[in-house]
């Protein structure tokens, strides 16, 4: 019996082991549920993860420093960060795959820390010019020193009335931004 020979009669026996074994496993196996995944949804899954591997790679150094990446996965990202193109499209189709042979879930939680805090400090930013607009516009030091009693009434009484000076005569809003970086340091110091 030549070698040919040899392996085919091996793989024959190995298809009858199975269909037998196949057959013992499906009475067995009859009360356990089969999933089946549709090609569609597998490709879906593959887009989020791509779509998170772009997050990641957007990320700056000290952003993917919080987030829990393994060093293979952290020097795929930041080979991303580097290359342009086709190529960058290829590293984030590679990212994605690595990320499917990992827990996502503490790498989604931080990263929806790090949106969150943004989108934190986004709101403190708006909150900040509203009190300084409110400022400049009445004068009124109040509302602030409400909010942050260690605020220097006087201070701000100042620079209310020097950027409402710069804003009636049409000059660049210098003394507002003063304002607005006390503000800042106040909102800092109090949390």
């Amino acid at each position: 019996m030549n070698t040919i020979e040899h392996k085919q009669a091996n793989l024959d026996d190995d298809i009858l082991d199975n269909q037998t074994g196949n057959q013992a496993n499906n009475h067995q196996n009859s009360d356990d549920e089969i999933i089946y995944v549709s090609k569609s949804e597998i490709k879906r899954d593959a887009e989020a993860l791509k779509k998170i591997g772009v997050e990641l790679v957007n990320l700056s150094k000290n952003q993917l420093e919080k987030i829990p990446l393994d060093d293979d996965l952290l020097y795929a990202i930041e080979l991303a960060q580097k290359i342009k193109k086709e190529g960058y499209r290829r590293q984030i189709q590679y990212i994605g795959k690595l990320l499917r042979s990992r827990d996502m879930e503490p790498i989604t939680q931080a990263l929806d820390k790090l949106k969150n805090r943004h989108n934190q400090q986004i709101a403190i930013f708006h909150k900040l010019e509203l009190l300084r607009e409110a400022l400049i516009t009445t004068g009124d030091a109040e509302p602030i020193i409400a909010l942050y009693p260690m605020a220097d009434r006087q201070q701000l009484r100042t620079l209310a009335r020097l950027a409402k000076k710069e804003k009636d005569a049409n000059k660049p809003a210098k003394t507002a931004k003063q304002i607005f970086q006390y503000l800042k340091e106040l909102d800092e110091t109090n949390e």
